[in-house]
Parts: C-alpha cells; sequence; structure tokens
C-alpha cells in the first residue's frame, strides 16, 4: 500500500490502521491527520483522488464530508456567543423575527445547536436548487410547525440545520455562515475549509461515492454491523420522521456536481482536507501557531450534555453539546470528555481536551452508517493505544 505523509514516533499504529482500512475495510481513498497540543504527529493520505477513478490521492485533495462539516458550522455560534455577539438563551426571533411563526416563539438558540428545536424535517421537501439558493431553506424552516415541543425532546436535524444556523449567522452578522468561516476561522488558520466552494479551487475535490465493506474471510459476513430492525425500518418507511428529516431535500442532490459542491448547507456539503479538520479541532481546545478559537468556557459549553437518549430521527441513544455529538455508543469518541462531529458515510473530526488530541478523516468511499464507520473506529482505536 502506498502511503504518503508522516507519523511521528509513537503514532505508528495509526498508519498501521489505515493501512488495515484500505486491506480489510474496502478504503478507496482517504486521509487522516491527528494534532497533540497544537502539533501535528499524522499526517497521511494513500488510495485514489476519485471513488470511481485512478488519480492518485495528494497532498492537497479535498473532499465533501457531509456532517463532519457540522461541527466547524457550529464554531460560529458558539464564538458570536463569545464575542458577546448571540445570547444562547435567548429565541431565535430576537435576531431572525420572521422564525417566530406557526408557534416557535420559544424556541431558544440552544435549542437550534443541541437538536431539540422540532424541525427536523419539511412539510414539502425543497428541490436540490431551492435547497441551495439560500432563501427557500430559511423561509420553509421559518414557516415550518415544530414536530414536537421544542425543548422537550431531541433528534437530529440532519438538513435542516443548514438553513437554521446559516440564517441565524447571517441574521446576526450579515454575513453568510461560509464567508465568516472563511474570513474568521479558515484564514487565520490556514485551512482548506469551504462551505461555498471557490471556482479556483474544484480542481482539488474528488468524486465521492458509495462503496459496500468486504466480506471477511472464512465467515461469509461482512465487517459492518447489521442496523437494529427498528433502526432499519425506520430508515424504510418514507412516513417516518427518520426518512423525512434526511429527504427534507428531494431528490437528494448530486453531490459531485459543481453546483451543489458551490452551494452552501453547513449541514451536509462542508469541503476539507483531514489537515483542515484536525487543525480546526485542535484550535478549539488550545491554541496553534497562536491561534486559538474556544475561551475555556466556551469549550465547556461545546462538551457539556444537551441532549441525552433516544434520537427521534437516528432511532438510537445519542448525546449532543451545543453543536457537538459527545463520547457515547453512538459516536465513540476518544474518550468521554470528547466532542466533534462525524459525515455520514465515513468521515470525522473531533477534539478531546484531556489528551489534547484533535483528529480529522475524510473518505470518498461512503459506506452505510451515520455516526460510527469502522474504518473511523480503527483511527480511534490506534490514536487511543498510541497515548
Amino acid at each position: 500500500m502506498d502511503v504518503r505523509g508522516t507519523v511521528a514516533a509513537g503514532f505508528e499504529p495509526v498508519r498501521d490502521a489505515f493501512i488495515r482500512n484500505f486491506e480489510q475495510r474496502g478504503e478507496r481513498g482517504a486521509a487522516v491527520t491527528v494534532y497533540r497540543d497544537g502539533q501535528k504527529v499524522v499526517d497521511l493520505w494513500a488510495g485514489t483522488r476519485d471513488v470511481d477513478g485512478a488519480e492518485p490521492w495528494a497532498v492537497d485533495t479535498v473532499q465533501i464530508v457531509r456532517s463532519a462539516g457540522k461541527g466547524i458550522a457550529a464554531a460560529v455560534p458558539l464564538l458570536l456567543h463569545q464575542r458577546g455577539q448571540v445570547d444562547l438563551d435567548a429565541p431565535v426571533g430576537t435576531y431572525w423575527p420572521e422564525f417566530k411563526a406557526a408557534g416557535k416563539e420559544r424556541v431558544l438558540v440552544r435549542h437550534l445547536l443541541s437538536h431539540r428545536a422540532g424541525l427536523t424535517a419539511l412539510d414539502r421537501p425543497l428541490t436540490p436548487s431551492e435547497a441551495a439558493d439560500g432563501i427557500s431553506g430559511p423561509q420553509a424552516v421559518a414557516a415550518q410547525r415544530p414536530q414536537w415541543e421544542p425543548g422537550t425532546d431531541h433528534g437530529y436535524h440532519a438538513q435542516t440545520y443548514s438553513w437554521l444556523i446559516g440564517e441565524l449567522v447571517r441574521r446576526v452578522t450579515g454575513r453568510t455562515v461560509g464567508r465568516w468561516i472563511a474570513e474568521e476561522i479558515a484564514r487565520p488558520l490556514g485551512l482548506d475549509f469551504w462551505f461555498g466552494l471557490p471556482a479556483d479551487e474544484a480542481h482539488r475535490v474528488g468524486r465521492i461515492g458509495p462503496v459496500e465493506p468486504p466480506a471477511v474471510a472464512g465467515n461469509g459476513g461482512t465487517l459492518k454491523v447489521r442496523p437494529k430492525r427498528s433502526v432499519a425500518e425506520a430508515y424504510r418507511d418514507p412516513q417516518s420522521l427518520t426518512r423525512r428529516a434526511f429527504g427534507a431535500i428531494d431528490p437528494l442532490p448530486d453531490e459531485n456536481d459543481p453546483g451543489y459542491r458551490a452551494a452552501e448547507l453547513p449541514a451536509s456539503n462542508g469541503i476539507a482536507t483531514a489537515r483542515a479538520l484536525a487543525r480546526c479541532y485542535a484550535a478549539m481546545i488550545g491554541p496553534v501557531d497562536g491561534h486559538r478559537l474556544f475561551a475555556p468556557a466556551t469549550l465547556t459549553l461545546a462538551r457539556t450534555e444537551e441532549s441525552a437518549g433516544p434520537d427521534r430521527v437516528l432511532v438510537v441513544n445519542t448525546r449532543f453539546g451545543l453543536g457537538y455529538m459527545l463520547h457515547g455508543p453512538a459516536s465513540p469518541l476518544l474518550a468521554p470528555g470528547s466532542f466533534g462531529h462525524p459525515g455520514r458515510g465515513g468521515s470525522l473530526g473531533f477534539a478531546d481536551p484531556e489528551s489534547g488530541i484533535a483528529l480529522g478523516y475524510v473518505t470518498n468511499g461512503l459506506q452505510k452508517g451515520v455516526t460510527a464507520d469502522p474504518r473511523a473506529q480503527a483511527l480511534v482505536r490506534a490514536v487511543r493505544s498510541a497515548l
């Protein structure tokens, strides 16, 4: 296996696990980066740039990371709170008056970040062009009646998160969330991360696509754990909240289309290197080349449990802080104090303040599953063994 990059002494298990992902877990093209205490200790890439191609993955290849981008988007309202521009306990309507419609007067900013707003689905799904136009999405969630009493329960806002967080940021700052991240996070930290891919960076993006995990030799099984019956049924039922939440854009957009990549959809179309995800999370928990994102109080907000238990959309037990998944059965991160966000199909970004670890993993081969991808988890276990 031709693996490129660097590994610091003591972190060789991560390289070994990365190689095994290609040999045993169906990886086509991927990259992984790990920071410890603000210093890069792992930076690896291998395979092909396109899931269905032969051109090698390059040092600057970027990929759509789906919901792994939610963790970067969540940093924006937290930083606005840190700067005194957003009150997390204020009604969303304070900043976005039209949002008060249909019984949402008491939806708080913290409810958007902790998936407690009850706005997981739309009565009328948006077309891909509507989803990307910057107008139809915010109008739709502002008019939507909640699926449950806001603040009383939680369910993953798989697609509507784009318009809820994006419009809140625009109302407060006058800038789109993609522009805010570009100017306030990506530029100072030197990150290859975008919501709204610039045309002059389009040549760097690899094609993503579905891949099946290989059969395990000797027993005819697969490396993927079969989902529980209730979960599988929820994804099959077109009337379930699960299907409706993930189907808030219908038909599903072509994620390899340049127009989709150029849109700003912070729930689903962040484009990044593994290096960018890891470096951003490293800056959330400590200084990186003189830059730090979260003050200690903000870091506490990110990883203090706001939602826990049965998730109305994912149909498993989930845990969320303000904008971030927390360590638990559905999102087994490095340790109990870890926080981050996976992307459906594989990608992952997270940080663990206690060990000083931040990890970014991106892939072009999307396997079935929303949270605990076996390739990402193999890398997490390898990091744990290296500490």
